[in-house]
Parts: C-alpha cells; sequence; structure tokens
C-alpha cells in the first residue's frame, strides 16, 4: 500500500502530465460537469512544518487567491449553494459555475480567507460542527499529530493490533501517524477518540482542548455573519463519521446541529456537510436523513463535478478539495477542468451508492 507522501507525489504527477498534455483544455468539454463545490479547511500563512500529516487540509492565503483568480479566468461564476438545485435542474447548462465551502469552522477562515474573499468578492459557506464553537469536541486528528509530535515512540492498541513505533524524528513520525490513523480509521469511533485520547495524555496535555483554540466560537461567528458574503451551514454536533453511529445517533447529530446553529446565529440552516464525508461516513442512509430533515442540499468529500444528473439528489453532492499538498497551478488547472476525475471515478458521473 502507498503510503500518503508516495500518493501524493503520484497526484502530483499527474496533475503535471495532464497540464503538459493541455488535457485539462483539450478534455473539459468531456470531463468538465456543469459546475463544482470546492472543500477548504484552514487558510493560514505559516508554512508547515517538517512534520505535518494534517498539512493537506491547509492552503495559503495567495494560493485561495490564486484559485479565486484562475475560477474567473476560466469563466466560472462564483455563486452560493442555494443556487445550484435551480443551476443544475435549468435545461441548458449555461457558463459552469463554483460554489466555495469551508468544513469545520476554523478561527483561520475569519482572519485570513475572508479578507481574500471580499476583494473578490466570493460568496461562502462555511460548516460549523456546534460542539467546536462551544469550545468543545475532538478534533481527533489535530490531537494525534500533536501528540505523535510530542512522543519519541507510539505505543497502543488498535482493533487487536499493536503499534509500537519509533518516532524521533518526521519521518519515524510520519510513518507512526500513519500507521495509527489507517488502524484506528478502520475500526469504531468509540476506540478511535479512546486511544488517541490515551496518546494525548501520554504526550502530557489533555484530550478536547483543540477546538476552543482553533475554532470560532459564538460571538466570532456572529461578528463574521456580518459579512454579506458568507452563510453558514451545519457539520453536526460532534463532528462524527455518521455511518459508524446507530440511525437515531445520526440523526441527532444532524438535526441538534441545526438547531444550535440557528438559534445562537438567527438565521436559518438550510445546507449539510457530512463530517469525513467519504463512503465510510456518508452514505445512502445519510443522505435520506438529510432529505428528511428538509436541508436543500447536503455535500460530500467523495470527489467529482456536478452534472444535470445531480439535480435529482441534491443531498449527495460531490465536492473537489483544494489539497494543501498540492498547491500548485497545474493542480489547479486539472481539478476545474474534471479530468483526474473521469479516471477516478471511472467515467461515472454520479456517485450515490
Amino acid at each position: 500500500m502507498l503510503s500518503s507522501r508516495s500518493r501524493h507525489r503520484l497526484f502530483e504527477a499527474g496533475f503535471r502530465a495532464v497540464a503538459a498534455t493541455g488535457a485539462d483544455r483539450w478534455l473539459a468539454p468531456v470531463a468538465r460537469g456543469r459546475g463544482l463545490i470546492l472543500t477548504f479547511h484552514h487558510v493560514r500563512p505559516e508554512p508547515p512544518a517538517a512534520f505535518a500529516p494534517n498539512r493537506l487540509l491547509a492552503i495559503t492565503p495567495d494560493f485561495l487567491d490564486l484559485t479565486l483568480g484562475m475560477l474567473r479566468a476560466r469563466g466560472f461564476a462564483l455563486c452560493t449553494l442555494d443556487e445550484i438545485p435551480e443551476r443544475l435542474a435549468q435545461r441548458e447548462a449555461g457558463p459552469p459555475f463554483c460554489a466555495l465551502t469551508f468544513d469545520d469552522g476554523y478561527r483561520d477562515n475569519a482572519v485570513h480567507a475572508a479578507p481574500v474573499l471580499a476583494r473578490h468578492g466570493a460568496p461562502w459557506t462555511l460548516f460549523v460542527a456546534s460542539d467546536f464553537a462551544g469550545g468543545e469536541g475532538r478534533l481527533w486528528w489535530v490531537e494525534l499529530e500533536r501528540a505523535v509530535a510530542r512522543l519519541d515512540r507510539v505505543r497502543l492498541e488498535a482493533g487487536g493490533q499493536r503499534i509500537d513505533l519509533p518516532a524521533r524524528d518526521p519521518a519515524e513520525k510520519g510513518r507512526a501517524f500513519e500507521a495509527v490513523y489507517r488502524a484506528l480509521r478502520a475500526g469504531p469511533e468509540a476506540e478511535l477518540l479512546d486511544r488517541v485520547g490515551d496518546l494525548c495524555r501520554a504526550a502530557g496535555f489533555a484530550p478536547g482542548t483543540v477546538a476552543e483554540e482553533l475554532c470560532l466560537d459564538w460571538d466570532a461567528l456572529r461578528t463574521l455573519g456580518r459579512d454579506p458574503l458568507v452563510s453558514f451551514g451545519a457539520h453536526t454536533r460532534s463532528h462524527p463519521m455518521l455511518a459508524k453511529h446507530p440511525p437515531g445517533t445520526a440523526r441527532s447529530e444532524i438535526s441538534e446541529s441545526r438547531a444550535r446553529i440557528e438559534a445562537e446565529l438567527g438565521r436559518p440552516v438550510r445546507h449539510l456537510s457530512y463530517p469525513v464525508g467519504d463512503r465510510s461516513s456518508a452514505g445512502p442512509r445519510e443522505f435520506a436523513l438529510a432529505r428528511e430533515l428538509g436541508f436543500a442540499t447536503a455535500v460530500t468529500t467523495r470527489p467529482g463535478h456536478l452534472f444535470a444528473t445531480h439535480a435529482g439528489h441534491p443531498h449527495a453532492l460531490p465536492r473537489v478539495s483544494v489539497n494543501g499538498c498540492h498547491q500548485s497551478a497545474p493542480a489547479l488547472r486539472g481539478l476545474l477542468s474534471g479530468v483526474p476525475f473521469l479516471a477516478w471515478n471511472r467515467g461515472r458521473r454520479l456517485d450515490i451508492g
């Protein structure tokens, strides 16, 4: 199995090949959908540390600026999530469109992303996990990174597997993080949280303290909400991988999040982002829940552009992740063309299973 570093090198080589052959232009009429939804997480100017396994979740303000400029240059109309169902239902396609979404509710979105978006007049949606806004909840992927960064050796049991790996330098820490991440993601979420909590304590800090540091609180969200370009969506209450939980838990996570956001911010919440959002985290059951709860749209992290057939499935919309490991013009051109997703999705336009 390829390591994450090897996968990213392979992806970058693919982006360069697409750009070098001009496939991002001559295949775009076939590959590109009517539009797309871009996914962002952190936006911050600091360069990543030598050990930064979550670097894929962070881009710089300059790269966000480049992204918005390229969207305009390539003829994309920036739109809100509210507009997407109508745009998909139109008989004639019209110019391509793009909606911008930011997951989790990070403070750096207000500090570093909002000014760039304002300069471009770009509407955007911030998906808020309500526990994070309350200074609670577990950003376990950050906790895991911080624990491994502090430890010289990583020891734990997960799913009957014993992990005991050195973590003395960035390379060893990267291998240890990846081994723990893969083992824990494959099992129950309760075990994941417990084992990451154990590593936090072994590293000398308490789990559950990251949200207050990294995420916007309710007062900051209310201040941000004065910006007419920003809208808010629900990202559940505690950011669970919904498909790993019973139906009642999944329903309450979604509905309680929306109710809390609406009560705190005084505006309706019409859109949902499934946490993690891949196949192991959100599927047909979650799509049906979002529909039953009355959301206008719900977005996954399944990769792809939007096609007319998505009009009938607005609660299973794909998104295109702007990845911090690929902050390059060739990568952007490839993503906006839709060409990489021809291979990724094996020619399918609709992925709702």
